[in-house]
């Protein structure tokens, strides 16, 4: 069985519909498919629809924004098979109303330089909960400004060594308060990429607050994250998760579907955790 159990779509700051992700995943084999948005499962039962006839197994979920400000450090969890949802989206939808907030900023900021208004970013982010920088830059894209979202213009923009100029802070909510409303949707709790954020430090103290799991396999991962994410989860008797944080070509590097999938024993660890969750 193969696996990518961490996938961005439209309904967050992908490039890709949810539907186009289920036949994607179909044309190259995959069993399992976690859609996994930021702070919204919107797209969750349209995957699951897509899906009905394609042998391929829509795992529900979400990918957390958060922030650890004990250690100054961002956060992302992945909650799959959340049961009671209620109050996790009322949860992340604070974070969704946030960042748009801080978009709607940025855009005043990008507008001192250049012709782009309001309405042709949410032209861009027609399917999502909320607006993205990536929704900027392809309008500026749209426009004729640049023609890649990771180049020139994203660094005069939002690159803090270069000086970006329309740089905007989003407020996040505190990672322990953020895995305790996970934990009681209940659904699986896992750390998502923590090589990629430096949270390994953090390991042990999200544990006892019910960390389920930890995402070992990522394309961001050096050789070294992956063993010290396994190794972590050996000790605290987690399973390990993995996906290629799919975001179609919003992403700055080549990562098609299924880069540092999970499959063989860790999927299989995975499902049973799932099923057994389930059962409870």
């Amino acid at each position: 069985m193969k696996g990518d159990l961490h996938c961005h779509t439209r309904v967050s700051d992908g490039s890709m519909r949810a539907e186009d992700l289920v036949a994607y995943a179909a044309r190259i084999g995959l069993d399992c498919l976690g859609v996994t948005d930021h702070d919204s499962m919107a797209g969750v039962e349209r995957a699951q629809k897509a899906a009905a006839d394609t042998g391929v197994r829509v795992i529900p979920g979400l990918e957390i924004s958060a922030f650890d400000y004990k250690h100054g450090k961002k956060v992302h969890l992945l909650c799959y098979a959340p049961q009671k949802t209620d109050a996790l989206l009322a949860f992340c939808g604070e974070t969704l109303r946030e960042r748009e907030r801080a978009t709607l900023e940025i855009i005043e900021k990008v507008k001192t330089r250049y012709p782009i208004s309001e309405e042709a970013v949410r032209a861009c982010a027609a399917e999502s909960g909320s607006l993205y920088k990536q929704h900027i830059l392809a309008a500026l894209m749209d426009m004729g400004y640049a023609l890649s979202m990771f180049g020139d213009l994203r660094q005069e923009l939002f690159s803090k060594s270069a000086g970006g100029f329309a740089i905007v802070e989003t407020h996040y909510p505190e990672a322990r308060e953020a895995i305790g409303v996970a934990k009681q949707t209940g659904g699986l709790v896992v750390l998502a990429h923590p090589g990629l954020y430096h949270n390994f430090d953090s390991v042990e103290e999200f544990c006892t607050l019910g960390l389920d799991g930890i995402e070992a396999s990522h394309p961001y991962h050096s050789v070294e994250d992956e063993r010290t994410a396994r190794e972590a989860a050996a000790r605290y008797g987690l399973f390990v998760t993995g996906g290629s944080d799919f975001h179609g070509f919003y992403r700055s590097r080549v990562n098609p579907l299924f880069k540092k999938g999970l499959e063989g024993a860790d999927l299989e660890c995975f499902l049973t955790a799932l099923e057994k969750r389930a059962r409870q």
